[in-house]
């Protein structure tokens, strides 16, 4: 049935602007049908290439795998976009069925026999069949997919691997819901003037919108978004509000009932474990280290202790300073995890003179966009343009024309900034639409998610400074998407390893920080002046405080993710007391909690993007402090041919060369790991402030 007989606009050709999705005529009901027709379409465009009687070729194997799918990627680009940003429940419903039927689909395409024979054949004579690098890379890529989807494996274990692949889907979706319910279904209303004791006027109005948005109009309402409980924590004088707001947010996910993450991790470290015995790898740890950079858990386990002995040693003397500051305000209390952020705002404030409601009137939302759209434009030639009749999936959406100098079409950007029940916390980048040139030119819809406290009508929304540092980070993953110039889809935009995919995103936010950029748009909301030399000076003097803490809530969260894929033999774990045991091991201060805790570390355990890869922002982190040094090496940190390279072998090149390689193409050699240290302020010598978590 076409698209049009139907009725359903996920099966038809898009007529909107620049191919947008007609998100005004899309609706729960459509998903259904449309991802049965794109499941059903992608079979059919597999078997004709499995069956091809004819000779293998890159053509008619390679680059038929690269063109099939894209009915279903229309639909998923949608589908799992809005089930992040903007969902329901019955996006959530559809979301439950359709994570396995979708992960068995793409694992009986990985273990088909005749798919994969045609795939070995042409690997095995690759030298022979006169591609140019890109061609080969991926053929590799390919290659090297099959293999470890298991399309070696036979009988009993390739079924049981099918079952692990489904099972898995399932439960990373049922995770990352269980989360969001949790989050969604808090409040800490603030009932009296003592509850709101210490709380500045922006973040008292920004509770009570938070308080008519969820139903309790005319109330101050705190809530698990971070934009929300990181600056009660920081300003509230309530020592037992903060205790008790502080334990829900830690405890995500491990609230009892239905919501309770703990039986899906336990369940989804077994099989993680059984995948990868089936696989040949003695851990899952093992398995997903073998296609990144790093290699092996050894590798990664070397960067961490490198740096978590140094960041405790830090965090130890922030703690000393934190608990005197409390002794002179006549709190004889040892400093607990609820009391952390308070404190630390108060010694930032008498060692810098700076505090947060100095600052944040200068990082006016739409200032900070137009700063990084104009380090984008100085950079790479980048302009953004934003009319009024682009399609958009919620009124708080906005959408940018993104061109080059010579006026051509780069891409369509998305920005879709403020928290909302319907959407799940932190900040991310995603693409409803990526780059390819295989069969013509296809240009990306590029989308950035953040979760900042929306402002009142008529006001400009204020961000702290993690919220404009998170902002630049997520913008860079854009710009990786944005920029790619490949031919293959496979390789495009952020397609590399997972510990290379954050370099681009980390290296941009050195921007943020850089005073020629500071001084034009951090602009104040009220008298429109610059943000004064003097507030300038210090925001610059300030940027390694509190790294201990900042390194060590990072790292424990690293650390106890390898410790968990790691285990051979998952069968019998406890989560929460395998998290405690590694903590223990490694000597975790008391006074500070793992950035993720495992019932809520949705990086690891809502799919395993990151699982075994949450060190990946800390390597890429060794990338980008060595990388942003060649600009400063150049004596301009828009040096036209330093940027040059870091278009070419970086942001457009997606995954065209081992990342490795690349790096070396655009810097020249390979990383200085102690760049790392110095960044983060544990050696002595000129650093800049950490990466932003995504």
């Amino acid at each position: 049935m076409s698209g049009a007989a139907s009725g359903n606009p996920l099966l038809e050709a898009w007529t909107t602007p620049f191919g947008l999705p007609p998100f005004d005529r899309i609706r729960p009901e459509h998903f259904r049908p449309a991802f049965d027709a794109a499941l059903a379409q992608n079979r059919a465009e597999i078997d004709a290439v499995a069956r091809d009687p004819a000779e293998p070729s890159f053509a008619n194997t390679i680059e038929a795998l690269e063109r099939s799918g894209e009915l279903l990627e229309k639909v998923g680009g949608v589908f799992w976009n809005l089930s992040g940003a903007h969902t329901n429940p019955e996006i959530q419903g559809i979301e439950r069925e359709m994570a396995p039927r979708l992960a068995k689909h793409f694992s009986e395409i990985a273990m088909n026999a005749a798919l994969f024979g045609r795939v070995d054949a042409l690997f095995r004579r690759m030298d022979d069949l006169g591609l140019d690098d890109e061609q080969k890379r991926v053929l590799e890529l390919t290659h090297k997919r099959f293999v470890r989807a298991g399309a070696q494996l036979q009988g009993a274990d390739k079924d049981r691997l099918a079952q692990i692949v489904e099972r898995l889907a399932a439960l990373g979706a049922q995770f990352s819901q269980n989360v969001l319910a949790d989050e969604a279904g808090y409040r800490l209303v603030l009932e009296t003037d003592e509850d709101k004791a210490g709380l500045p006027d922006w973040l008292v109005e920004a509770a009570r919108r938070a308080g008519d948005e969820l139903g309790l109009p005319g109330k101050a309402v705190i809530t698990l978004a971070r934009s929300s409980i990181e600056p009660f924590l920081q300003f509230s004088t309530s020592r037992a509000l903060r205790e008790k707001a502080f334990e829900a947010w830690t405890h995500r996910g491990e609230m009892g009932g239905d919501t309770d993450n703990r039986a899906i991790v336990a369940e989804t470290l077994k099989l993680r474990a059984e995948r990868a015995r089936l696989l040949g790898y003695p851990t899952f740890a093992a398995y997903k280290l073998d296609n990144t950079m790093a290699k092996t858990p050894a590798a990664v386990q070397d960067l961490l202790d490198r740096v978590w002995a140094p960041a405790k040693a830090r965090a130890a003397e922030e703690r000393d300073d934190l608990a005197a500051l409390a002794r002179e305000e006549g709190a004889n209390i040892a400093i607990g995890p609820h009391d952390w952020r308070h404190y630390a705002a108060k010694v930032r404030k008498r060692k810098h003179d700076l505090d947060e409601a100095e600052l944040k009137p200068y990082l006016q939302l739409d200032r900070m966009i137009e700063a990084a759209f104009d380090t984008a434009g100085r950079l790479f030639g980048l302009r953004f343009a934003e009319p009024r009749d682009l399609p958009v999936y919620h009124p708080d959406v906005r959408a940018w024309d993104v061109t080059d100098a010579g006026g051509r079409h780069v891409a369509v950007f998305l920005g879709d900034y403020f928290a909302r029940p319907s959407k799940r916390s932190g900040a991310w980048m995603s693409s409803y639409r990526g780059q390819r040139k295989l069969g013509g030119e296809v240009r990306p819809i590029v989308v950035n998610v953040m979760n900042f406290s929306k402002a009142a009508e008529g006001q400009p929304a204020l961000l702290s400074f993690d919220d404009a540092r998170t902002l630049f980070h997520e913008f860079g993953h854009a710009l990786h998407g944005m920029l790619s110039d490949v031919t293959y889809p496979s390789i495009a935009g952020t397609s590399v390893s997972r510990d290379f995919v954050e370099f681009p995103s980390q290296l941009f936010e050195h921007w943020l920080m850089q005073p020629d950029v500071l001084r034009r748009f951090a602009v104040h909301a009220e008298t429109g002046e610059s943000m004064p030399e003097a507030l300038l000076d210090r925001v610059l003097a300030a940027r390694n405080f509190n790294q201990g803490f900042a390194t060590v809530e990072y790292a424990s969260s690293a650390l106890v993710d390898l410790a968990f894929h790691q285990l051979e033999d998952a069968d019998e774990v406890e989560p929460i007391a395998f998290e405690r045991a590694v903590l223990e091991r490694i000597g975790m201060p008391a006074e500070i909690v793992m950035r993720h805790r495992t019932p809520h570390f949705a990086h690891v355990f809502s799919g395993d993007g990151y699982s075994s890869g949450y060190y990946s922002y800390l390597w890429s982190e060794v990338l980008d402090a060595d990388g942003f040094a060649a600009f400063e090496e150049a004596g301009d940190i828009f040096d036209a041919e330093v940027a040059r390279r870091l278009r070419d072998f970086v942001y457009a090149a997606g995954g065209r060369q081992d990342p490795a390689e690349a790096y070396r193409a655009f810097r020249g050699r390979d990383p200085d790991v102690q760049a790392l240290l110095r960044k983060r302020g544990f050696l002595a010598g000129e650093a800049q402030p950490p990466g932003a978590d995504s």
